[in-house]
């Protein structure tokens, strides 16, 4: 009984965390993103809070290394559904820009892959840095890409809500994606050109009929691993599967990235640059794969990426 009463407390307090950082007075917020003002640096003031979870075993981002990580012929294929009608929302909440979705009803879900349920589609939100040589949370190979593309979902068979299942090990499925250096993306172009208008904290914009499937590699290949959220409160609840195969941006769209403020209007300008948490121990997890491949002959393939490796 005491250490029920213990665990409660817990999971009240940190759930009392994330209204408070997840519930702006003017918006609610459905991810907040995570900022340090170098790669190797102080970190961003969100990170300098006491915020984390004790005796964590299972915090992101993580670095994988295409070598240790375990085909598992078991995983299923992931099957995206999204409907272009339930987009609503850009909103720039200080630390990135969300794309905000309608997740009231299944129109816009993702089934498969390492899920034992069907997840909703929350938000989509990016992380990118000042420069092209780093600004992917998760690495591979100790390779950082300059931006990396977050889907998140929420476990809508089992829980009420998307507070809910943010405290809990399978409430949410995130997919990230890697952005390299490389052709013009059509589809991210017309997001592209709506950020002028949420260059400040706090602006927001509708932005209806966007179907994020555009921003996802036809490839079907993934690494799959259990995680946590990286940002406060931290928690212990994503299953991530991470895109093998990283899709094309060109200069002046991850520019564009750039050119947003961590700033409201009217005060000193600060540009939205190197939003990501510092890696994080793998510890005892495993990093599973849906793929086979020899790791020595994706090293040319990997060679030819953007992607550049950076020594702390």
């Amino acid at each position: 009984i005491i250490m029920n009463n213990v665990k409660t407390n817990t999971l009240v307090h940190l759930y009392k965390q994330l209204k408070t950082l997840w519930s702006p007075p003017a918006r609610l917020c459905s991810l907040a993103t995570c900022t340090h003002k170098d790669r190797n640096d102080a970190l961003h003031p969100l990170w300098q809070s006491p915020l984390s979870i004790p005796g964590g075993s299972r915090q992101s981002p993580i670095n994988i290394q295409w070598r240790d990580s375990v085909y598992d012929p078991f995983l299923k294929p992931l099957k995206i559904s999204y409907d272009p009608t339930t987009c609503l929302h850009i909103w720039n909440n200080g630390y990135s820009f969300l794309v905000e979705f309608d997740d009231s009803t299944d129109r816009s879900i993702i089934v498969g892959g390492p899920l034992e349920n069907q997840y909703r589609l929350k938000q989509f939100h990016f992380h990118w840095g000042a420069i092209n040589e780093w600004g992917s949370e998760h690495t591979v190979d100790s390779k950082f890409y300059p931006a990396e593309l977050h889907l998140v979902h929420w476990n809508a068979v089992v829980y009420p809500s998307f507070e809910e299942a943010v405290m809990e090990g399978n409430g949410l499925a995130v997919i990230g994606v890697f952005l390299k250096l490389g052709a013009h993306h059509e589809g991210l172009q017309t997001l592209v050109d709506a950020l002028p208008a949420v260059k400040h904290k706090d602006t927001v914009i509708e932005f209806d009929v966007f179907d994020p499937s555009c921003l996802i590699p036809s490839c079907p290949d993934y690494w799959t691993y259990a995680g946590s959220l990286t940002t406060p409160p931290l928690t212990e609840s994503v299953t991530w599967i991470i895109k093998k195969k990283p899709i094309e941006v060109d200069e002046n769209q991850l520019e564009a990235f750039r050119m947003l403020l961590f700033t409201s209007d009217g005060e000193e300008e600060k540009r939205m640059v190197d939003n990501f948490r510092p890696l994080q121990p793998l510890m005892n997890r495993t990093v599973r794969s849906s793929f086979q491949s020899s790791h020595v002959l994706n090293m040319e393939a990997q060679h030819s990426d953007h992607a550049q490796q950076i020594r702390p």
